[in-house]
């Protein structure tokens, strides 16, 4: 068993200790600046930290926790599991926000910077024919205007919202409530392995972490942390997807919701959700047009930098000039003789761009974006 940094595996030690969860795991690290020096406490030092009783204390103390988690390492080393300490590079920024950010992440496949434009898709696992076709129609819109999609696995809206954002040759992330080597439910195993092709999936919990209740609203506070907004469709009152809006509400992420029959008690989650003040959507574009200006702005290319998620649905050529205009007038003469693009290109996209409300026209032949 070859050697692990020493960080890193105290980091996992620390989580695997009985009765330590997210929260226990943040404040032992500020409490003691690390998880390496937060294992060389003693037991009555470590309980004086909010939450840890003698059998948690007496937990972190055991000399075989480290061994173990070695033993679970050399297995992601062997399945090919990243795993990612919150200091990482490769940790999500925006989850990085929440106030109870994950100190693990387990993943398998790949996180790319565009996944910092993600949307997330949840409902109700006994969703009907409306809320599958209306969750996979979203899920493949909102990939085709460039934001990967975030969803748990689920049966039911989970599911097809995975399937459209793939469909749409999209990329897709699914975070799980149990590890992510022995995939909930056993029937999706070969649409994790293909998500993992066009995104990743994600969990907190150690490889081996059997599927218990109290791990969905846990898992679903990551969901929406990942994300810019969270879009709800067909839920009940009693539906988990309730969670993941009300952790994103904490978190000061948007939430939608698509509004059901009125007489569907699988949508009257939704109905309330849309009458407490939730932004109703029937498409993507007002899903676009809600989120407004990006908290900061997104690269998706050479010269291209997204700072409102309608600039999404621009093509290249309009993505292009739309990015030399800035929030200071520019010259229409200046655009022409950019040579970006013929300037009989230029002024047909500046038009188009108009039109779109993306910029507007000043006096002495300029324009500046919109506010």
């Amino acid at each position: 068993m070859r050697d692990f940094p020493e960080e890193l595996l105290c980091s996992v030690a620390i989580t695997l200790a009985y009765g330590v969860g997210p929260r226990i795991q943040t404040d032992l690290i500020a409490a003691f600046g690390s998880a390496e020096n937060a294992l060389k406490q003693s037991t009555d030092v470590l309980m004086q930290v909010n939450g840890i009783g003698p059998k948690t204390a007496l937990a972190l103390v055991q000399p075989e926790l480290k061994f173990r988690a070695a033993e679970l390492l050399s297995e992601c080393e062997q399945l090919n599991v990243d795993v990612l300490l919150r200091d990482s590079g490769e940790y999500p920024e925006r989850l990085r926000e929440i106030c109870d950010p994950p100190a693990i992440l387990y993943r398998r496949g790949v996180l790319l910077p565009q996944d910092d434009l993600s949307i997330a898709v949840v409902g109700s696992r006994r969703c009907s024919t409306y809320g599958r076709r209306h969750a996979e129609r979203l899920a493949g819109q909102l990939a085709q205007a460039g934001f990967t999609v975030v969803s748990g696995l689920a049966r039911g809206i989970d599911l097809a919202a995975h399937q459209g954002a793939m469909n749409a040759a999209g990329r897709t992330i699914a975070v799980l409530a149990g590890g992510v080597r022995d995939i909930y439910p056993p029937e999706h195993d070969q649409l994790a392995t293909e998500i993992t092709q066009q995104g990743a999936l994600l969990s907190e919990m150690p490889l081996n972490q059997r599927i218990l209740p109290g791990l969905f609203p846990q898992r679903n506070r990551i969901i929406s942390g990942l994300c810019l907004g969270v879009v709800v469709i067909e839920a009940t009152r009693n539906s988990g997807a309730l969670y993941t809006a009300r952790h994103a509400q904490e978190q000061g992420r948007d939430v939608f919701a698509l509004p059901g029959p009125v007489e569907s008690l699988s949508s009257v989650g939704c109905h309330d959700l849309i009458r407490d003040g939730v932004t109703l959507i029937r498409h993507v574009d007002d899903i676009l047009e809600a989120l407004g200006p990006l908290p900061v702005p997104a690269r998706r290319g050479p010269g291209i930098t997204v700072h409102k998620p309608r600039e999404l649905t621009l093509n290249a050529v309009e993505s292009r000039i739309l990015n030399l205009i800035g929030a200071h007038p520019v010259a229409i003469d200046d655009l022409l003789s950019s040579k970006t693009e013929e300037p009989s290109q230029v002024l047909a996209t500046l038009t188009v761009l108009e039109m779109k409300r993306m910029i507007r026209r000043l006096p002495g032949n300029t324009v500046v974006r919109y506010d």
